[in-house]
């Protein structure tokens, strides 16, 4: 017992000690390499990819008459946003007290402005629909007057603030310049139509109240304030992640604003014929507006069982009834048309490159398999990018915003690959916009082991799995997201750019790839970058090319080393001994090796 205990220590403290010595080893080619060449970037000082925690900042000295942080209550913080420390907001009224309206305001992106453009149109939209129905319908009474004339000056008063307050500070682009000086923005809004248009907005008819009454038909210019409309439907389409859902009910917003005109006019046309005369007026039984609506649903879309006119009144206002509703109905229809195939446009190439596809595979005779190998690529691509080739979307779009998205994009996943780790920053930006994204099926064979490498592959999303063995099967290593492989092939020169190993992807995989024709044209203006490149290239390279001992193990001398066994002589001379049976030290030594060895086994 006490000799398997002593092996066993020793062992483990072999064991550590060999650690021990590699890592110190490791330590002293890396000083040794930092004293030969101070070019060189190990990675232990490359960029660190995850977000590092702040340093501590220094206490701030409070001011006059502010309680240190160290006194306040444990509940109290300060206001302040940095981030050093924890901090609550201000409250909001004091926030709001605080506030200066801005100067400028950019139309194009600042969403206040979007946000007072939807109470604009809310405005607009009060007048567009309730003023016609209070001129034909009999709601406005009396006893109600007050109520209608309330919202009608809050209207009134949203109008004059859009005049007086935001259409005057709205940048404008003048020879190429963002013009935002505040005289020069007046004078703009007041030469443009948009000015004049508002101003006949506001025309003060209200004054005719005095003379012939509260006549809603005096507010009919309040409704000509359609530029706000068309305005706040371009920038809501413009922050919309799905717009073309807005269009869809902005169109069917023009049918129905359209039957609610219509069953107006249809009362206003009864009022003047007398309610109840014939049977092809309104007979004033029930609620109006719904039976007139229904009237002039079943006249605009034509569905007929309508009462015949009896008047000529009756048969000319019927006649173009039914002429507008087939000419409005049409235009809806068009315009709903273009709505949806707009927004299943990408859906529609999707299925038109499919077929096509399958159509040519069907005519070369190409296997089921393939087939279906083929189809899964385009329903997985197309399910998981929403598009087949990326780079369509940013040909139109001009070099710089080409790298921001590329930034974006794939800069978090290719900053960690440490390879590139020290190399300079704009030479990855570079090489960003060359990646190229590409999906693999399950069991697809990424590279094999022997080809002439030309690319290096980036892991964006899945799993790929590295095989070797005597028979190629044997699964080595499994890489995932934001791993990368093929570097040696790319970088090696010589005609060390060969594969050394089979990849296959484990499962769907989203790769990077980058030519080495690419990175070669990216390295010519960057020679620091090369050179260090190079150096790590050669580093990978030798330790790939290092020998190893059988079953894996590493060929590290031993701290501790085991026993030697036992001279043949001298075992020679022992076994003599024990056949003699002799006495003296020989066999006094050889009873004490037989007992050690029982106590080891």
């Amino acid at each position: 017992r006490i000799g398997s205990a002593t092996s066993l220590s020793s062992a483990v403290i072999n064991t550590r000690l060999q650690e021990l010595v590699k890592l110190f080893k490791e330590r002293t080619e890396k000083v040794k390499e930092k004293l030969t060449d101070p070019d060189i970037t190990s990675d232990d000082e490359s960029p660190a990819t995850s977000p590092a925690k702040p340093a501590p900042a220094a206490a701030p000295v409070p001011p006059p008459g502010r309680v240190p942080e160290g006194d306040k209550p444990a509940g109290d913080e300060h206001y302040c946003e940095m981030l050093c420390c924890k901090f609550k907001y201000q409250p909001w009224l004091n926030r709001l007290k605080n506030y200066r309206f801005p100067s400028s305001i950019d139309p194009l992106t600042n969403l206040m402005y979007v946000l007072w453009l939807f109470f604009v149109v809310m405005a607009w939209n009060w007048n567009c629909w309730l003023i016609p129905v209070r001129w034909a319908f009999p709601y406005q009474t009396p006893a109600n007057i007050h109520y209608w004339l309330a919202m009608d000056y809050l209207c009134d008063l949203i109008y004059l603030l859009d005049i007086l307050v935001f259409q005057s500070r709205l940048q404008f682009v003048q020879g190429g310049d963002i013009i935002t000086d505040k005289k020069a923005m007046k004078d703009n809004y007041l030469r443009s139509q948009r000015f004049k248009m508002d101003l006949v907005c506001l025309l003060p008819l209200d004054f005719f109240y005095f003379k012939v009454g509260v006549n809603p038909v005096l507010r009919f210019p309040r409704c000509l304030k359609y530029m706000a409309f068309f305005e706040f439907n371009n920038r809501l389409e413009a922050i919309l992640s799905k717009a073309y859902i807005y269009r869809v009910i902005r169109t069917t917003a023009y049918l129905l604003y359209s039957l609610h005109v219509n069953s107006c006019l249809y009362y206003w046309a009864s009022a003047y014929e007398g309610l109840g005369s014939t049977t092809w007026v309104y007979d004033g039984e029930g609620n109006s507006y719904i039976r007139c609506y229904y009237w002039a649903v079943k006249t605009l879309i034509t569905i007929g069982g309508l009462p015949d006119p009896k008047t000529l009144f009756e048969i000319v206002f019927q006649l173009l009834n039914y002429f507008t509703g087939v000419f409005a109905f049409s235009v809806m229809i068009g315009q709903m048309r273009d709505v949806v195939g707009a927004a299943t446009a990408g859906q529609t190439y999707y299925r038109s490159c499919m077929d096509s596809t399958i159509k040519y595979m069907n005519f070369y005779k190409i296997p089921k398999t393939v087939q279906n190998r083929v189809k899964t690529w385009y329903e997985y691509t197309w399910h998981s990018q929403g598009m087949l080739d990326e780079s369509e979307l940013l040909v139109q779009l001009p070099d710089k915003m080409r790298l921001d998205i590329a930034i974006d994009v794939n800069y978090n996943i290719v900053s960690k690959v440490a390879l590139f780790q020290g190399c300079d920053r704009q030479m990855i930006f570079d090489m960003l916009k060359r990646l190229r994204s590409v999906v693999y099926l399950p069991n697809d064979y990424v590279c094999k082991k022997g080809e002439i490498g030309r690319e290096m592959y980036i892991i964006q999303a899945g799993q790929v799995q590295v095989l070797g063995g005597p028979d190629g099967k044997t699964v080595l290593v499994t890489l995932k997201a934001g791993s990368v492989f093929g570097e040696i092939s790319l970088l090696a020169a010589g005609g060390g750019n060969r594969r050394t190993a089979n990849v296959v992807a484990h499962g769907f995989a989203n790769l990077f790839i980058l030519d080495k024709k690419d990175l070669n044209e990216i390295l010519v203006h960057y020679p620091e970058s090369q050179k260090l490149l190079r150096k790590k290239a050669k580093k990978m390279l030798k330790n790939n090319n290092k020998p190893k001992d059988e079953k894996g193990a590493p060929g590290d001398p031993l701290i501790i080393p085991p026993k030697p066994d036992t001279p043949k002589l001298f075992q020679a001379a022992l076994a003599a001994t024990g056949r003699m049976g002799a006495k003296g030290p020989l066999a006094q030594l050889r009873w004490r090796l037989k007992e050690l060895k029982a106590m080891q086994e």
